[in-house]
């Protein structure tokens, strides 16, 4: 509660020194901490319900869905045959409602280590917890670590929607959790994690693909805009065992009743394109670093 004051809720955090996103606050109608981390739902002034945890904001009913959308349509349409997917974090259900929308998903598990979001989820953000009785759902309410240890070479596609890299999320940005995803993959399988901000944490990104580098011969950064986010963008590292993958090019598209079904609001065939394609300064950093034989065009870094 000490980030609200007079009427107004501020973002303040060590990874994004210097600036701050405020969203001016109606009621706040949830605030305890839960054994890993507090959690906080106010209603906003313009932004619907907000989600906080740990003074961060998760999601908010106004933009969640450019989010939600890209990190679960990114891989999986990348994939020619998406039929086992597994879900780390997401406990506010956006992901899940996402995944569920594609009809060859057989099943979904979800491992989320705190049930107390889940169930804050459901009470004041159901346009998102809506999919939690989906009966190709599996939810386990554990650590990611230990659930994917027990489950080498099942899945054809990994998301991750974790928060930021500190506290219960630090380990989830980790060259070691990536190993326990490739392990995890099934062959041909594609990852997607949160990636972070390109305007904040360049280097963290750079870092990450450097060591992504070493164990999948395909690995790309995309982002999209959501307003809420630090600086109005959020990345994902996206990582695939199929060396031949180009991850800007989706392997399928929605067209005609698809499109009406799934009620996308922010990812399009067209959008999906877009989001490889990165501004300078990312480039210099993120794929002019590389052999020239791996640097792809119109701004992807995927490698071969």
């Amino acid at each position: 509660m000490d980030k609200i004051k007079d009427g107004w809720f501020s973002e303040l955090s060590e990874l994004w020194p210097g600036q701050s996103m405020s969203l001016e606050v109606q009621e706040v109608l949830f605030n305890e901490k839960s054994k890993y981390q507090n959690v906080l739902v106010f209603k906003s002034k313009t932004y619907g319900n907000v989600l906080v945890l740990d003074g961060v904001i998760q999601c908010t009913d106004r933009d969640e869905f450019s989010y939600q959308e890209m990190i679960t349509h990114l891989p999986i349409f990348c994939h020619p045959n998406p039929r086992r997917v597994l879900i780390i974090g997401g406990g506010d259900g956006g992901v899940a409602r996402e995944v569920l929308k594609h009809e060859q998903v057989e099943k979904v598990d979800m491992c989320e280590i705190d049930e107390m979001v889940i169930e804050v989820s459901k009470k004041y953000l159901p346009n998102m917890a809506c999919s939690f009785d989906n009966p190709r759902l599996s939810l386990h309410i554990q650590d990611g670590f230990e659930f994917m240890a027990k489950h080498e070479n099942t899945y054809d596609v990994i998301i991750t929607d974790s928060s930021d890299p500190i506290g219960p999320a630090s380990s989830l940005f980790e060259k070691r959790y990536y190993e326990l995803m490739k392990k995890a993959l099934k062959p041909g399988g594609v990852l997607c994690s949160q990636g972070e901000c390109a305007w904040l944490h360049l280097d963290l990104i750079s870092s990450m693909q450097d060591f992504c580098r070493t164990l999948f011969p395909t690995v790309s950064y995309a982002y999209t805009t959501i307003p809420t986010y630090p600086s109005g963008q959020i990345g994902f590292i996206l990582c695939s065992l199929n060396p031949d993958l180009k991850f800007e090019e989706p392997l399928r598209e929605l067209c005609g009743e698809e499109r009406t079904k799934f009620n996308l609001r922010y990812y399009n065939a067209h959008i999906h394109r877009a989001a490889f394609c990165l501004p300078e300064f990312a480039r210099k950093v993120l794929i002019d670093k590389l052999p020239s034989e791996t640097n792809g065009v119109d701004g992807d870094v995927t490698t071969k």
